[in-house]
Order: C-alpha cells, then structure tokens, then sequence
C-alpha cells in the first residue's frame, strides 16, 4: 500500500505543470546545445540530491522526493526574467514558489488540484530563498526536516549545473571560478556534489536522532561555515559573472517582451483565454498570469507569433 507521501510524489510526477517543465528555460534561454540544464533536469537533479542526503540521515525519502519535485511547478517560461516580468505587470505581484503552491492546490485537475499534504505543500511553498544568503538572516526555515534537506538541496543543484553551463557556453572559464571552490569544494562538478553533500549530512548528523556529542544539538540541517561560506562566494560569483550577462543578451530582451506583450494581449481579449483559464471565478489578471506563468518557452513564443504580437 502507498504512503501518502508517495500518493504525493506520483500525483505530482503525472501532472502536466511537471510535464512542462523539460521546455521551461533555467538560466540559458533557447541555447544552442542539447546539454544544457532545463527546470525539468534541475528538479531531477535537485531530487537526487535531496534523496541521497535523507537517506543518510534516516529522514522520510518519499516526502523528500514529492518537496523537490513539485518545488518549481509554478515556474514561469524564460525562468526568473519571466517571473520578474509577471512580478512587475501583475497587480497581484508574482513569486515562482506561490506560483507553485496554487499550481498543486488549483490549477491542476481542472481546479480540483492535487489536493497534497500540508509537509509536501510547505515544502513547495517555502523552497524559495527571496535574495538571502545561504542559512543567512532571512533564511526562513521548515517545520519538516525534509523541507530544509531540499531548500538546501535546490542551492547545491543549481550553483553546481549553472557553473557547468556557464563554462559550456564559453562564458566563464575553469580558471576563473574563486579558489575557495577548488580548495574547499574540488575541481569538478562531481567532486564539489559529493563534498556538499557529505559535509550537509555531518553537520545535521543530530537529525538522526543520534547525537554523537556530550550536549544537545537541536535536529535542524546545515552546513559547516567553511563550506557555506564558499557556497555563497560561489552564488554571488554566479551573479557577478553569468546571471546578470545573460539577463542582458539579446534574448533575454525578447523573452521579457514577450511576456508583456502576451499579457496585455490577453488582458485587452480575454475572449482568447484557453476555456480553463475563462470559466473559474477569479480577477482576468490572476487568470491571465495563470495561462503565461503555465507556458513553456517555445508556446510562449508561438502564441505571441500567432497572435500578430511581432
């Protein structure tokens, strides 16, 4: 018989919001090669992670697998520059993890959602980091130890894949990353997974239940601070060197027009909605921001080509 919590992970894993996601843009947008990360391969990979670091500390791998799984449904087509466009436009303001959550608890099953339990739910909703750093002020954390093993899991996952992508398309070199990466962390993508994942599970040993020190640990999970400092050097690293650059390219610019200009069209036509998006009782924005923040990059772009937008 299934635990709830797998009911919780395959019910995610059929929805068509996760579907979507292996044609939703992580960092580079329409890039040329077939081995960059798409949100699809880094929710696999943040899954991965997140499994292989409750299975050491004895945590419930089922709930752990439905958190990362289900953590990026609500994420927009052109990755964060889609959400930061919806943020700006929309009256209602946008975030990718509440996005998420009214992805699981709404949108799927044509308004019935996913009806999921409140652990995967938090975990999905409290995922996001807002801009702080790494277990810094403002890091909010989880009533479950399996929601803090994948927020954590999530940063791991993508400083390491947008390292390898930024090295694949030529935009930083092997070189340039900050020495603490190499000295602290290893030379390879492999080796810094492997060094932050031993070093989580050491540090949270206490979540087991089996504290190997004379005093009181409270169960939380962390990060020793050699490894956590350099895994933020590494974050702003990240946005010093790649993000920002590929938010500037050219389209990055044409990603964030068309997001503008597909919900002004739907705000002006709402008769064009989709029959979903037209039928349930909600403000046109909410139902506009619904239909864009669901499409993938190539649809976004299709629809906006279709609809004589450019």
């Amino acid at each position: 018989m299934r635990t709830a919590f797998q009911r919780d992970r395959d019910r995610v894993i059929h929805c068509k919001a996760f579907r979507r996601l292996k044609h939703k843009t992580q960092v580079f947008i329409a890039p040329l090669g077939d081995h960059y990360v798409t949100r699809l391969t880094h929710t696999l990979e943040v899954s991965q992670i997140a499994r292989s670091i409750s299975r050491a500390l004895n945590l419930n791998e089922d709930l752990t697998e439905a958190i990362a799984l289900g953590h990026d449904l609500g994420h927009t087509p052109f990755g964060h520059i889609g959400e930061e466009v919806l943020n700006d436009i929309s009256p209602f303001g946008f975030r990718h993890n509440e996005q998420s959550l009214r992805v699981v608890d709404f949108l799927e099953k044509g308004g019935e959602g996913l009806n999921l339990t409140w652990e995967v739910r938090e975990g999905v909703l409290k995922h996001s980091k807002a801009g702080v750093d790494i277990l810094g002020e403002g890091w909010e954390t989880l009533n479950t130890l399996e929601g803090q093993v994948c927020k954590i899991a999530d940063v791991a996952a993508y400083i390491n894949h947008d390292i390898e992508d930024a090295l694949r398309a030529g935009i930083i070199g092997q070189g340039e990353l900050p020495p603490s990466a190499i000295s602290v962390l290893g030379d390879s993508s492999s080796k810094r997974i492997n060094t932050i994942i031993c070093d989580i599970v050491d540090y949270s040993w206490a979540a087991r239940g089996e504290d190997p020190t004379s005093g009181p640990i409270p169960p939380t999970i962390g990060m020793s601070p050699s490894v956590n400092e350099t895994m933020n050097a590494l974050r702003e690293f990240l946005f010093e060197r790649v993000y920002d650059i590929s938010l500037a390219k050219e389209d990055a610019t044409k990603a964030r027009r068309v997001v503008r200009l597909l919900y002004e069209y739907f705000m002006k036509h709402e008769e064009k909605l989709p029959r979903e998006y037209a039928l349930y009782n909600e403000p046109l924005a909410r139902r506009v921001v619904d239909y864009i923040a669901g499409m993938t990059d190539q649809y976004a772009l299709r629809v906006a080509e279709e609809s004589g937008l450019f």
